[in-house]
């Protein structure tokens, strides 16, 4: 599964902003075909990707390339599909994703598109953006639909224009679409991305907010800024003490523990047992995940 500290959101038809694609130093590169793009120009934004694939991909330092597709009520999904599936296609995420259904009709369209045009079936992940009410509540169900889903974002824009309250930085209105989002991601064995934080101007909000997220259990972020990037690597990144606690941990749980038939033992004044050791090989897991996703890019 990629490494998705950053999922950062370009416009196809933008010829500028698509052009500086490939130099983003993001962990997941995601072209939209969805909101940033005008219905007018949804063609042009079709054509962009297909160039993007002959000009851009092989240049481009994310290691991961996603298209953002519009949902299928738009009857524009078939067409965005037939244009974008092609090699050089890490994954989908499909807008507004409202139930299982969404997802099986997705998948059943990849596989035919994959066999038709020589690749490996199952190659092009999906992602799902969890952004109305229906949305959440099917969230779990969704995600299980197909063993090619591999993560949920939670889009709070549309969420609570569905739900008919106002966005704000506090994100109060959020709270429980947020986490369910995160736990139904955690229970399908998904990696759960965190909404856009739109306040461009407001750094340590930002920060803050990705923060309280990371302890909701949202391991990226979707981004619309390349400023955020950067502190989105640091927060979703071990620390060195995390990674230094765990290598402790792992050591003496295994020598004075496992290996002396023990379930607890004592590191640094504090018992470990068997869930701790376990959360300490995944931030050792985590930051080999890590390791492998920045040498790639």
């Amino acid at each position: 599964m990629p490494v998705m500290r950053s999922v950062f959101y370009t416009p196809s038809n933008n010829e500028k902003m698509v052009a500086k694609a490939p130099e983003i130093a993001c962990d997941i590169l995601t072209l939209d075909l969805e909101d940033s793009v005008p219905p007018a120009e949804k063609q042009r934004g079709r054509e962009m990707i297909q160039e993007y694939f002959k000009s851009g991909r092989e240049k481009q330092l994310s290691p991961t390339l996603f298209v953002r597709v519009n949902n299928w009520e738009t009857q524009m999904t078939n067409d965005d599909l037939e244009a974008i599936v092609h090699p050089g296609l890490d994954g989908v995420c499909l807008a507004k994703c409202g139930d299982a259904e969404n997802v099986k009709r997705l998948d059943w369209k990849l596989e035919e598109l994959e066999q038709r045009r020589g690749m490996e079936v199952g190659s092009v992940g999906i992602q799902l953006l969890i952004e109305t009410a229906k949305g959440v509540m099917n969230a779990y169900p969704a995600a299980c639909a197909s063993p090619r889903v591999n993560s949920l974002i939670f889009g709070a824009v549309d969420f609570t224009k569905d739900m008919r309250v106002t966005l704000t930085s506090e994100g109060q209105e959020q709270l429980y679409a947020r986490y369910h989002t995160a736990v139904a991601a955690r229970a399908a064995g998904c990696i759960a991305i965190d909404c856009p934080f739109v306040n461009l101007s407001d750094a340590e909000a930002f920060k803050k907010s990705t923060r309280e997220g990371r302890q909701m259990g949202y391991e990226g972020r979707m981004l619309i800024h390349p400023s955020q990037i950067e502190p989105s690597h640091e927060i979703y990144t071990p620390s060195a003490e995390d990674v230094e606690w765990a290598e402790g941990v792992k050591k003496v749980f295994e020598e004075e523990g496992i290996a002396k038939g023990s379930a607890a033992v004592s590191y640094k004044g504090k018992m470990v047992d068997t869930p701790v050791y376990e959360n300490a090989l995944q931030i050792l897991r985590t930051m080999e995940e890590i390791k492998a996703a920045d040498a790639k890019a």
